[in-house]
């Protein structure tokens, strides 16, 4: 079932590519025609991806996996932090650190310092430094949680990443890529759709673009952590009726004992 169509698409000028001297060769499968100087990508084949990439994002959140969003540019940032946040999903929308993924490790001892600040701060820890140190540890931890404060939940790497701009964040693209972690990204005309393994080709400079692709994902995302709840909520009240069927049976089998002991006790 399609979660789109293509005047939905046409009216977030999602077709608008960039000009025609900044194309990527390997976009030319996705490029339905230029005019007035600028690339007009073909929306049939965007519904198409937006479908495949959606399917899949579904499967990976039944699973219970997470998916890492990154949209560092300014036009998507809000949008993202927006929509993820409400998914319960990491993200990164200020900076990408150099190594978040390849070196996770690191990344995670800097998300437990800052949980370590806030507990300083709940157990009375503060009141025995001075002024200055107090400013010096709460602006470190204001730096922390800009940059990493989306991702305090993601405890192991990402099941999948979802990039808006894949030349601005080639970085993270070439760490997932490095880690074997799938790349979902949209794709403009003036990039290279080979770098990700789904490509949406699309507009990812208009703010309505990235809204309504986004809107779409993320709706599949949705329905994903549903059906987890879903088959969860199935699980546990089939072992609730075992668990009450086993106790029935207990209780059926103790009877006749009892039943016994009292006709010895009459003799």
């Amino acid at each position: 079932m399609a979660r789109t169509n293509f005047e939905e698409l046409l009216e977030a000028g999602v077709h608008f590519g960039h000009l025609k001297r900044k194309w990527h060769p390997a976009m030319a499968p996705y490029i339905f025609m230029e005019k007035n100087g600028i690339h007009i990508i073909d929306l049939h084949k965007t519904v198409a991806k937006i479908d495949e990439s959606a399917e899949a994002l579904k499967k990976i959140a039944r699973s219970g996996r997470k998916i890492l969003f990154v949209a560092t540019k300014k036009q998507a940032k809000d949008i993202v932090a927006e929509k993820v946040q409400a998914l319960g999903m990491p993200y990164i929308t200020e900076r990408w650190s150099g190594g978040m993924l390849t070196n996770f490790p690191t990344i995670r001892k800097a998300v437990k310092k800052m949980s370590s600040i806030d507990k300083m701060e709940q157990d009375g820890t503060f009141a025995s430094l001075s002024k200055r140190e107090v400013l010096q540890i709460n602006r470190q931890r204001e730096k922390l949680q800009k940059n990493l404060g989306s991702i305090v939940s993601l405890t192991r790497l990402p099941a999948a990443l979802f990039v808006v701009d894949v030349v601005r964040e080639h970085i993270a693209i070439k760490e997932a890529s490095r880690l074997g972690i799938p790349v979902f990204a949209i794709v403009d005309t003036n990039a290279d759709p080979n770098v990700v393994d789904f490509a949406i080709p699309g507009n990812d400079d208009a703010a309505k673009s990235v809204e309504i692709i986004l809107s779409k994902v993320c709706e599949a995302i949705q329905e994903g952590l549903e059906e987890r709840k879903a088959d969860k909520d199935k699980e546990a009240e089939a072992a609730a009726k075992e668990n009450k069927s086993e106790k029935a049976e207990e209780a059926t089998e103790e009877k006749p004992v009892a039943k016994r002991a009292r006709k010895t006790t009459k003799k």
